[in-house]
Order: structure tokens, then sequence, then C-alpha cells
């Protein structure tokens, strides 16, 4: 199955990830709990395609702990407990870091599930969300984490991401993958700083590029197709988010193919 884009070149460190300067610059508050080692709880509030996983998953390889992946728009109770029950276990030696995305899908009695454990400590629970979690989240389950704000990426941002990503892929591939300036500019301005849609639409340009003696050739007209027009291109790149999106519901990060 063909992995997105996004996750297949996933930033492994801090300074690989664009965008937070305000929280993962040296001397920024997260970053500096991150490099610690920390064990808090914690919410990652803020738009889609902003970094909130990619974080996650860099904070369950710095503490060594086992990375549980929950989306609440299709989790359950009993996705929760079964978790839990791994606590302890060879599942799970370094311990368990819980990512819960799209928590305010989570009701109130399936939120409440989540107290005894991180109260004692036995599984620490990074929650993200697009609204805010004043509002979404039940209060006792809030006052025991920290609310960090991820913001919407600049377009510098996003066309940064990109040319990260065409060096990666152009590794991957072992041929040369090159986008004109132009189409990468556009691509970056059309995502409405969500780098992941940009990856998708990415993804799509080079995988429908014929391949040419040296290596494959973005152009302004190839993301400028009919069905990709400045009015068109920010729904079509949502839907190439949505259809490459799903996963599964609860798999260990030792256990998910990398």
């Amino acid at each position: 199955m063909h992995r997105p884009l996004a996750d297949e070149i996933r930033p492994k460190t801090l300074d690989e990830v664009v965008g937070q300067r305000h929280l993962l610059a040296p001397g920024g508050v997260l970053r500096r709990l991150i490099d610690a080692g920390t064990d808090a709880n914690m919410v990652f509030y803020g738009p889609s395609g902003t970094g909130k996983t990619t974080v996650a998953n860099i904070i369950a390889e710095k503490t060594h702990k086992t990375l549980y992946r929950l989306n609440a728009t299709t989790a359950s109770l009993q996705d929760v407990k079964d978790i839990i029950a791994d606590v302890g276990t060879l599942l799970a030696p370094g311990g368990i870091l819980l990512y819960l995305d799209e928590i305010q899908y989570f009701n109130k009695k399936q939120q409440q599930s989540l107290l005894e454990c991180i109260e004692d400590g036995t599984v620490t629970l990074i929650a993200s969300t697009t609204e805010n979690p004043y509002f979404y989240i039940y209060n006792a389950l809030l006052s025991r984490c920290t609310v960090f704000e991820f913001k919407s990426l600049t377009a510098a941002d996003v066309e940064q991401g990109l040319r990260n990503a065409l060096k990666k892929l152009s590794e991957s591939e072992g041929t040369p993958i090159r986008m004109e300036d132009d189409a990468c500019a556009y691509l970056a301005e059309s995502a409405g700083g969500d780098l992941r849609k940009a990856l998708g639409c990415l993804d799509f340009a080079v995988t429908a590029a014929a391949p040419e003696p040296e290596g494959k050739h973005i152009t302004l007209d190839m993301i400028q197709q009919p069905l990709m027009t400045p009015a068109a291109l920010p729904s079509f790149i949502e839907a190439m988010y949505w259809s490459q999106s799903v996963y599964s519901a609860r798999m260990p990060l030792s256990t998910m193919s990398l």
C-alpha cells in the first residue's frame, strides 16, 4: 500500500521540523522540555498539517516510550482500555505515550477514562485538536496537561518543507526530482499553511511526471492543470489529504512499517 508522502518523509529530529519556531527554536519552552526527556502530558492545539503528529513522534523517540496512536473520530472506549492493558508488558517496556488526535471528538466519559492512567504516570498523553481546547476538553483532564499552540505555517515554511521533500524523494528514488521555483512557490501559497496538503499534491505531481534521462521535472503547468486552478487547488489537495490519511486506530510505533 502506498504510504502518504507526509508520513514517508516525516522529520526525525526537531531541527528538521519547519515552522513553530516559537516552540521549537533553541531555547523555546517546548524544545527545552523535549530535550530534557519530558514525561509531561500535553495538548497540541492548532490547524492541520502544522507538525503536531511529527513532534509527538519525536517525543516518543526521545523518551524511549512505545507510541500508540488513536484518532478520536473512530476510536472507542475499548481502544483506550486495550492500550492501558499494555502498561508494564513486553509490548511497552519503556512506558506508553498515547497520541490522541482530534480529542474534541471524545465525549466526557471517554476523556474521563484517561484520568487515572495519566494521574499515576503509567501513560503519558499528548492530545491534539484543531478546536479551542478550553471549550472541548474536559476540565479535569485539561488541568493535568500543558497546552501548546501550533500556528499555521507561512508560505516560506511550506516551501522549505517542499524543498526538503524533493531532496528526500530524489535520494529514495535514486533519480533527481526538480521542481521549478515558481511551481514550488505557487503550491506553497495555495496550501493555506498546511504542509501535509502541499506534500499530498507534490506526491501526486511526482507520480504523474514522466521520467526523463535527467530525472523528473515538475513545472508550474503541471501544478496548474485544469483540475488544479487557483480556485480549485485548495479543494483538490484537501481531497488528496483525506484520501491518504487512513491509518490503523491502534498500533505501537515499534510494529508500524517504517
